[in-house]
């Protein structure tokens, strides 16, 4: 996911070397910090997942079935959450962004709507605070907390996932964007894991280098592969978006036998 030396940079503002928007072959792209591209949108298909890690992100309906509340730890570009606010309406979601500059610009130049609370809204704040309050609750709530090149220490300690677990309905669930080449990479997938004692499962990306943890509030019973593969085939001609190839990844870095998945 790197930045290539030909791309066309907008720097739109002030702080041009902390964020800035890239154009190639018709997908604007958002970079943070570096030259690494935290998120894209094709101009054609602006509310479409372009970058593989965020459709994978997606797979967290396999197994939570209409979330009506959804929380969001990291804006970025906003394809993950203008894809949840149009395609899940009946789902409240809330956006938490630590910096206004990068809300201005996923606003100018990624068409991030508007807040229409409480069904959708952007709020500027730090998210390992706001996910230490006792008022809030989600059904899946998302963390993509990546700062140029590394993931927040902030938002990838074991308290911050012990406060996301404390966040979580019953039967809810965590999705991490997580980082294959992350030096700490083995050692977030333990926190994530020894905060939420009762299951993770890890799901690569199709694209190599992201992994996609999720984690289980309350212990799940085994998934049967019969009613994932169904289930995913639903979920695909829903959303148009692989799911079937989501399960079969499941099978790379989970335990399992050939009837169930084991978190």
């Amino acid at each position: 996911m790197k930045f290539l030396a030909r791309w066309r940079a907008r720097k739109p503002a002030e702080d041009a070397e902390t964020a800035y928007v890239s154009e190639r072959h018709g997908v604007r792209s958002l970079h943070i910090g570096s030259d690494t591209v935290q998120s894209s949108m094709r101009l054609a298909k602006p509310y479409d997942l372009e970058l593989s890690y965020t459709r994978s992100m997606m797979a967290f309906l396999l197994f939570v079935q209409n979330p009506k509340r959804a929380l969001m730890i990291g804006l970025g570009g906003g394809s993950l959450a203008k894809f949840v606010h149009y395609r899940l309406p009946a789902t409240r979601l809330t956006v938490i962004e630590v910096s206004p500059q990068v809300v201005a610009i996923a606003r100018q130049y990624f068409q991030v709507p508007d807040d229409v609370p409480p069904r959708f809204q952007v709020i500027v704040a730090d998210g390992s605070e706001y996910v230490s309050r006792d008022d809030v609750s989600a059904d899946v709530l998302f963390v993509d907390g990546y700062d140029a090149d590394s993931h927040a220490e902030e938002l990838a300690n074991r308290s911050f996932y012990c406060a996301c677990r404390a966040r979580l309905a019953p039967g809810g669930v965590l999705v991490v964007n997580l980082w294959g080449g992350d030096r700490l990479f083995t050692t977030l997938l333990k926190r994530i894991a020894s905060a939420f004692p009762d299951g993770t499962l890890s799901l690569p990306a199709e694209r190599p280098g992201n992994v996609i943890v999720l984690a289980f509030r309350d212990q799940p019973t085994p998934f049967e592969w019969t009613a994932l593969t169904e289930r995913g085939k639903l979920l695909e001609d829903e959303y148009g978006l692989e799911f079937g190839r989501f399960v079969e990844n499941l099978r790379k870095m989970n335990e399992h036998d050939a009837s169930r998945l084991y978190p």
